[in-house]
């Protein structure tokens, strides 16, 4: 079926295209519906199927003679360390750990904390919690106690699951003392914690409260699946919002393995013999999707790795992974290559590593640069695609769809939207955009299986933040244009969430953090273009009257506050005192201007700002301090 056909029809019936699907999958009872409506007015997909997500991974592959295929592959330059794993090993071990959660009381519906480093221990756990029935929350291991606390009470979780030490380079980041104060500083209190032991460091267990994985396991009995609903939640997974207030993603189990075992061949090409490597981390929705379930439950062999594109040891560590393990299809974001680009401009690693295997590479996450796209084909020769989504959705809305037509690349372009992806350009509820023309980016509901289908115990939240500016619809809150041939083009975010090496990151998130300052009266954080990291967040602000400050030092406190209550992965290094702040007569601080200066746009002053020459003062501080920047600069 050509990419035309299987679009139409995923739209135009998508009931019958999706259950047309779901025939691909082992259940346990078979859905006879597809698309229906819930009691809130939303969407749900194959309400009355049954299955289990973690036996579609793992058993359904074993007990069809794939036992001894290796289903992933652990590589690990920061300790030296490589493993492979077998599905009958996997198996074993994601059972034995199913029933040492199961011996501390952990049941179906109840949630888990996974805070762990890229080991195998991060993906058995999850495993192990979809075997029960239990929901996990993967938190980004980079993530400081504060930001843990904050997820511990809203999940409530009934256990947390957690290592002693995750390692970044050459440094060794203990993380039980992280857990420890996120558990002080949270209101709600876990029954256990179990604690996996890495010989780089060891941590210290409360007789209480913790549990050594090894001992937990194997003084436990193997678990079977458990039967779920399609509709029960797989997992949460917490992303930046605009109110500083991180939501809660909720994903199915049904959907999200439909769509995720649709994607594998339809958009990425890739068969149950091949090596997938997604170069992501378990803390990101990549992680989720593409680590951990969909190329298992493709049966292929998934690849994780605990390293980075460039000093592991050096910016031929992602050729070498290629080469060691026969990579097939590399996914990575935009900031990897760049890394690499920038390390070793000619490419000289390269040439040392045999990369024949490679037949694709994928790239999300953000903003991919023509530079960058075409120093990368170039190098590489392989067929590099560009393709956007969000965790929201779970797998890609915009894509070559490799593995129905391959299509000709239009670089800045994430290509056509994949089938089951309805996508529009709107400038309001009944007004679809002319082609070229830049507008919202929204998708016509129902959205396809695999997307969210609520903000965890937030339903208004969800209805509010994606369906209610465009009735009918959902809207991405990214804005764009669609051209003659039908491909998008993705121009940027429409809030204040920023795009950090392709992280999300809430700019009002760090505003709370610089506004808590004894000697800072107000304060806006924006984005400005970065040729490494896509964006990198800025702070500007105003002193308190009276207050007289070293405005190094100031900035140096600043950095620190934001690492250590959001952590590392904001990479915020920038702090800059101004005098005044544009803002309306009413005190709104005008952050749509002040991100207009930071990407060198023509600036639309507002006839409600209270004071016009503060633009001009505020876009020559910035000028004379480099934030200046135009994305094109990538």
């Amino acid at each position: 079926m050509t990419y035309k056909n299987e679009y139409i029809a995923s739209t135009q019936h998508p009931d019958d295209f999706w259950l047309e699907q779901a025939r691909n999958i082992a259940w346990f009872q078979s859905p006879e519906k597809g698309c229906q409506k819930t009691d809130s007015g939303y969407y749900d997909w194959f309400r009355g199927g049954q299955l289990n997500t973690s036996y579609l991974a793992l058993d359904h592959h074993v007990n069809n003679g794939r036992g001894e295929k290796t289903a992933l592959i652990y590589d690990s330059p920061v300790t030296q360390t490589t493993q492979h794993f077998t599905y009958n090993e996997l198996l074993t071990d994601v059972a034995q750990f199913a029933g040492g959660l199961s011996r501390l009381g952990v049941e179906k519906g109840d949630r888990v904390i996974i805070y762990m480093p890229m080991i195998p221990q991060a993906a058995i756990a999850m495993l192990a919690c979809a075997r029960l029935g239990a929901v996990h929350s993967v938190v980004f291991g980079g993530f400081a106690a504060n930001e843990l606390a904050v997820r511990i009470d809203d999940a409530k979780p009934v256990a947390i699951v957690t290592a002693s030490c995750g390692i970044e380079g050459s440094k060794v980041l203990p993380y039980k003392p992280l857990v420890d104060e996120a558990l002080n500083i949270s209101e709600h209190k876990p029954k256990a914690c179990i604690l996996f032991q890495r010989e780089q460091l060891t941590a210290e267990l409360n007789k209480d409260t913790d549990y050594d994985w090894h001992t937990l396991a194997e003084n436990s009995e193997p678990a079977s699946p458990v039967a779920v609903d399609a509709t029960d939640p797989l997992y949460i997974l917490y992303t930046s919002g605009t109110t500083g207030k991180p939501k809660g993603v909720v994903r199915d189990n049904g959907g999200h393995a439909v769509a995720l075992h649709y994607s594998m061949g339809a958009v990425y090409d890739t068969s149950e013999d091949d090596v997938f490597w997604a170069a992501s981390d378990v803390g990101w929705v990549v992680g989720h999707s593409y680590i951990v379930y969909a190329p298992l439950i493709k049966g292929a062999t998934t690849v994780l790795y605990e390293g980075k594109p460039v000093g592991t040891p050096d910016a031929g560590a992602f050729w070498r992974m290629i080469e060691t393990h026969k990579v097939n299809v590399l996914f990575a974001a935009p900031t990897a290559f760049r890394a690499i680009r920038k390390a070793d401009p000619e490419g000289t690693f390269l040439s040392k590593y045999d990369t024949s295997s490679l037949r694709t590479l994928f790239m999300a996450g953000e903003r991919l640069d023509p530079p960058t796209y075409y120093w990368t084909s170039e190098k590489v020769g392989v067929p590099v695609i560009d393709h956007w989504w969000q965790t929201e959705t779970g797998w890609p809305i915009c894509s070559n769809p490799m593995g129905l037509e391959p299509m000709k690349t239009k670089p800045g372009s994430s290509s056509v939207p994949t089938p089951g992806f309805n996508v529009k350009v709107l400038k309001g509820p009944d007004a679809p955009q002319a082609i070229g023309e830049k507008g919202a980016i929204a998708i016509q509901l129902p959205l396809p299986p695999g997307c969210l289908t609520t903000i965890w115990q937030d339903h208004q939240r969800f209805v509010d933040g994606y369906l209610r500016e465009f009735e009918g619809y959902y809207s991405t809150g990214d804005n764009g244009y669609v051209d003659e041939d039908g491909y998008v083009f993705i121009m940027g975010r429409t809030d204040d969430v920023i795009n950090v090496a392709g992280h999300r990151l809430s700019t009002g998130e760090m505003e709370e953090v610089l506004a808590a300052h004894p000697d800072i009266a107000e304060c806006s954080v924006i984005g400005i273009n970065d040729a490494l990291k896509g964006q990198l967040p800025v702070g500007l602000v105003l002193l308190k009257d009276g207050v007289s400050v070293d405005e190094k030092a100031l900035e140096q406190d600043l950095i620190q506050r934001v690492r250590d209550k959001i952590g590392p992965v904001a990479c915020f290094k920038r702090a800059i005192v101004v005098n005044r702040l544009p803002k309306t007569r009413s005190g709104k601080i005008l952050r749509k201007l002040l991100r207009q200066i930071a990407a060198n746009e023509t600036v639309a002053v507002p006839s409600t700002i209270d004071d016009p020459s503060s633009v001009e003062e505020i876009e020559s501080i910035m000028r004379d301090k480099g934030l200046v920047r135009e994305p094109a600069a990538i």
